[in-house]
């Protein structure tokens, strides 16, 4: 069992676990980490604790500082020659006849390797663009398809709920997410309703699903006919939370019942 601080690369970037360095750091911290043979920038997003490293888990990081002047100088430089890169990049696409969708650039904080984002609906034989890029800028190119809920990601924004995006702040993977999981939450079946920025549904949906799951447990489901003290009826719809449900007795009344 280590020390290690999670670390967010960049503003939205995926959370990193990197050793605890001999100079002090605390939460919040703006760092510059070495990770995969470059150098890159994040923050440090809990205070350090001790975690397992499973065989699957990532090879801790190293923290090298943390960010100085000079290097929020260059930070600034970095996202500025973006703008070139992308603009490179969409011309090379063009040219090639490539059906993708260039989303965001990103340099690495010590400029040895450029990450092109996009996206497409198939596949796409990018070898040539990969050429030509590389030969554009003299350094590791990296062409990375994404999904809509990264794209949503790199971009960020606010949620219905007035909120920031939970994938821009602190989700660190997207965890499948369906239709059931708002039914039995009892929220409407409204598209634009349960549907996040990227258009799919919000990931939102399964932070309280096993709680429903298991408040649902022995309680009966909408269309079920059962016997109340007021007489025969049908459930009309069930309150998880309240345990309790909504009954359309044989007379045409509607109450509500305690389960």
């Amino acid at each position: 069992m280590e020390q290690l601080i999670q670390v967010r690369l960049r503003e939205a970037g995926h959370i990193i676990f990197c050793n605890m360095p001999e100079f002090p750091v605390k939460f919040s911290d703006w760092v510059i980490v070495e990770k995969d043979k470059t150098t890159d920038y994040g923050q440090i997003i809990a205070e350090p604790a001790a975690i397992v490293l499973t065989e699957q888990s990532d090879t801790p990081s190293l923290i090298l500082r943390v960010v100085t002047e000079a290097d929020n100088k260059q930070i600034v430089e970095n996202k500025s020659k973006t703008k070139n890169a992308f603009s490179v990049c969409q011309k090379n696409i063009e040219a090639h006849k490539l059906d993708m969708k260039l989303v965001d650039v990103e340099y690495s904080f010590d400029r040895t390797k450029i990450i092109f984002y996009f996206t497409t609906e198939g596949r796409v034989d990018f070898r040539n663009l990969l050429k030509d890029l590389a030969k554009a800028f003299r350094t590791r190119i990296e062409l990375k398809q994404i999904g809509v809920r990264d794209e949503a990601k790199l971009f960020g924004g606010v949620g219905s709920c007035g909120k920031k995006l939970c994938c821009a702040t602190f989700l660190k993977d997207f965890d499948p997410v369906t239709i059931r999981m708002a039914k039995e939450q009892g929220l409407p079946l409204n598209p634009p309703k349960i549907s996040g920025a990227c258009g799919r549904l919000m990931c939102c949906l399964g932070f309280e699903y096993k709680m429903y799951k298991e408040l649902l447990k022995g309680l009966p489901r909408e269309g079920d006919k059962i016997n109340t003290s007021k007489g025969a009826g049908k459930i009309l719809s069930v309150n998880a939370l309240k345990r309790a449900a909504t009954v359309e007795l044989e007379t045409g009344a509607i109450i509500e019942i305690t389960l």
